[in-house]
């Protein structure tokens, strides 16, 4: 008989605010019987180097690019437990952008932890955002 494996559990504890609206939860339990998969932040680039100066253009493609990533493990968004955005100048209207896009990906509002850092600057000239993931592969 197979091994049942626990699925990981997205938390939002009574008496912290809904961050929802944010597009993202406070907590994550990931059970040991699974594994981690560690993706490394993924910029607004294209395949063959192409960076437009537009930050949803940069954001949708950098979406693209982890969605690669994740189906390269037989993965999908509905397995990341853990997200650290970096935005370059952040705003108001980018934080926005951030939260409509998001929300296109899960739609059932079961948002992955985030952790949101402004920066002054990424890896590449014009590079406007960057995300890395955690995801779980149930064993």
């Amino acid at each position: 008989m197979e091994k049942e494996t626990s699925a990981p559990q997205l938390i939002n504890p009574a008496g912290l605010y809904d961050p929802t609206p944010n597009a993202y939860s406070h907590m994550a339990t990931v059970p040991a019987d699974n594994t981690l998969v560690y993706i490394s932040g993924q910029g607004g680039e294209t395949a063959d180097g192409n960076l437009v100066n537009d930050f949803r253009t940069q954001l949708k493609q950098a979406f693209s690019n982890l969605a690669t990533a994740l189906a390269s493990q037989g993965l999908t968004f509905r397995d990341v437990v853990k997200q650290t955005t970096l935005v370059v100048d952040h705003d108001e209207d980018k934080l926005k952008i951030l939260g409509e896009e998001t929300s296109l990906i899960w739609t059932d509002k079961k948002f992955p932890v985030n952790t949101l850092i402004p920066v002054p600057r990424l890896a590449l000239d014009g590079m406007l955002i960057e995300i890395e993931m955690l995801a779980v592969k149930r064993s």
